[in-house]
């Protein structure tokens, strides 16, 4: 899991592979190498910890090489050390792999009986010293690859380079997303086009099964059955790969900052020209839908809960919501007349993945939201939404989240329109809403003076409650998550109404309770949740509108007031508080916001 470059170039490639792994910190990791090949000898380099222990070794063991690899690692099989660390060599072979190789025991067993003994954990050396005995039995470089590949079960996307071969690399993907850039008498891989774009804006993204042989001036594409595939070089904008903080200390706090911009874009992206009506593409016609069932991981899972809610109240239509890791082990079964619909930011989520494959043929239609329109998810889909986030380079997901629900809700008012469950005067009037949604986020964004005060003193709980009633409960559970994603302090979500059923046991004078509760329908009843905690002691954070703050905040410990907004919108506005709170206690923590311990931005490995 995480990164991969490639590189077949005409200038030195240590610097090229160490930028471009660079721009894939964003997915996480615990170790980094590169290897290259140079007068026909291989050689590498690696360190456990951030990039820049790589560069220093650089500096002291320079590397150098036209033709090279580079791999950041998540650990999987075996602890963050040197000698697990990627690129993986044996004799005149080096490779780097992302994914799980699940059959990799019995590999081992099979090269252990022939005398070929492990230095490393990983499942990933026996990919290279399988393809040196292959190699060693009198196979060509690209047919020991070949043979190799045929022997591995489970995902992986992989790039080998050969001693003594400067102009050639093998790259292939099973079940994680690999990319093949093209410049101008050079060839280049990557796990995607951030970490290509300083060097093109061409790229051939492989399918599922490919795999590839590369020259600085030729490009192979076999399929999972061996037949040469042609697969269609796109351009990529390079906006959609810019990679800087604009200013901002942090990534996340620049994606934060964003969502005014973004929002408003997912908008207008989907709506009629002339402001009035959800404009879907494709032929989607709610009226043949029975029920929706929605999968997805982590805060993506979140955003269909809250979709949920939006689609039994507007559209009357009936939602199931699933984790994707639990969802195809259930079997489930997918009676007629229901779409399934798929939510994930990188459109290679593992699970997600797997869960799709599992409905094709069962579900009426494939359905999903990403942001990433080239994406596994996103070719696999019937119709796929794109949410039009930009790159989101924090690993705790912030813009991507409220595009989701913002792509959401609107497909939910696309639904109520065709079901008629929505007069058209209330239909109008969310539409006025969503419109305006910018210019209110931005006003939420002020509050950021405030939050950062409320966060320093929550930095100093060692646990910390979260607590919401109907659309505000998913986003109790999303400002949990992040919380404890960046500030590593343990967090928890209920219901509001739950708290009586065991929760009510954790409250004392030591335990923050944030509740979320704007001024609506359900409000007086969350209100008097909060009373049974501040009746017991417990330190109320409290997050609602105006209204609320006169009525509800006199014995809240902090109050954060936002602007009031109709209760549909008003899970996308709350999330910009959830978000701000969790990135002030990280940085008051003085965690590594950006890049949290034991994280990966994409999850594309179960």
């Amino acid at each position: 899991m995480c990164g991969i470059v490639g590189v077949l170039g005409s200038h030195e490639a240590a610097p090229i592979l160490v930028d471009a792994l660079k721009r894939l910190e964003y997915r996480g990791y615990d170790s980094a190498g590169i290897a290259t090949v140079n007068g026909g000898t291989l050689d590498r380099r690696r360190a456990v910890g951030k990039l820049v222990n790589l560069s220093d070794l650089l500096v002291h063991e320079p590397l150098a090489g036209k033709s090279g690899i580079g791999h950041t690692r998540w650990a999987t099989h075996g602890a963050p050390t040197i000698g697990n660390a990627h690129p993986h060599k044996a004799g005149p072979v080096a490779v780097v792999h992302n994914g799980i190789i699940e059959n990799f025991r019995e590999l081992r067993a099979e090269l252990a009986e022939k005398g070929i003994s492990f230095t490393t954990e990983t499942d990933t050396e026996t990919i290279a010293l399988m393809t040196q005995a292959f190699m060693a039995d009198g196979l060509s470089a690209v047919d020991a690859a070949e043979a190799t590949l045929a022997q591995l079960d489970g995902a992986f996307a992989l790039a080998f380079l050969f001693e003594g071969e400067e102009d050639l690399m093998v790259a292939a993907r099973k079940g994680s997303p690999l990319a093949i850039g093209h410049g101008e008498g050079e060839m280049f891989v990557g796990s995607d086009a951030i970490a290509l774009a300083p060097m093109t804006d061409k790229i051939t993204y492989l399918e599922e099964g490919d795999w590839a042989v590369l020259t600085r001036t030729s490009l192979v594409i076999r399929d999972a059955q061996g037949a040469l595939a042609n697969r269609e070089m796109r351009t990529i904008r390079m906006d959609d790969a810019r990679v800087d903080k604009g200013g901002h200390k942090h990534f996340m706090s620049k994606e934060i900052a964003e969502q005014p911009r973004v929002i408003g874009e997912a908008v207008r992206h989907y709506l009629s020209d002339d402001g009035n009506a959800v404009a879907l593409p494709g032929d989607l016609d709610f009226t043949q839908i029975d029920r929706m069932t929605m999968v997805a991981c982590g805060t993506a899972y979140y955003a269909c809960l809250t979709a949920k809610y939006w689609f039994e109240q507007l559209a009357q239509m009936p939602v199931e919501v699933d984790i994707a890791s639990e969802f195809r082990y259930r079997e489930p079964p997918i009676p007629a007349r229901t779409v399934a619909l798929f939510v994930s930011q990188s459109g290679e989520t593992a699970d997600t993945l797997a869960a799709l494959r599992y409905c094709e043929g069962k579900a009426d239609k494939i359905l999903s939201v990403v942001n990433v329109p080239e994406s596994s998810i996103a070719r696999e889909s019937d119709l796929a939404l794109p949410i039009l986030a930009g790159a989101e380079i924090g690993v705790a997901s912030t813009k991507a989240f409220t595009c989701q629900l913002t792509v959401l809700l609107m497909m939910a008012l696309k639904a109520a329109e065709q079901r008629g469950s929505l007069t058209p005067e209330r239909l109008s009037d969310l539409l006025s809403n969503l419109r305006a949604l910018p210019n209110t986020l931005n006003t939420a964004l002020e509050q950021d003076g405030n939050i950062a005060t409320a966060a320093r003193k929550l930095s100093e709980a060692s646990d910390v409650l979260f607590l919401g009633r109907g659309l505000m409960y998913p986003l109790a559970l999303e400002g949990a998550l992040k919380l404890k994603e960046i500030s590593y302090i343990h967090a928890e979500a209920y219901a509001s109404g739950e708290l009586k059923h065991g929760p009510i046991a954790l409250i004392d004078k030591h335990l923050p309770v944030v509740v979320m509760a704007p001024r609506d329908g359900l409000f007086d009843k969350t209100v008097s949740n909060m009373q049974e905690v501040l009746a017991r002691g417990g330190k109320v954070m409290l997050v609602t509108d105006a209204e609320g703050t006169v009525e509800a905040a006199g014995d809240a410990w902090q109050t954060i007031t936002l602007p009031t907004i109709d209760p549909v919108l008003s899970p996308i506005l709350y999330a910009v508080p959830a978000q701000l709170l969790a990135y002030h206690t990280a940085v008051a923590k003085g965690t590594d916001v950006d890049q949290p311990r034991n994280l990966a931005k994409s999850v594309t490995v179960e």
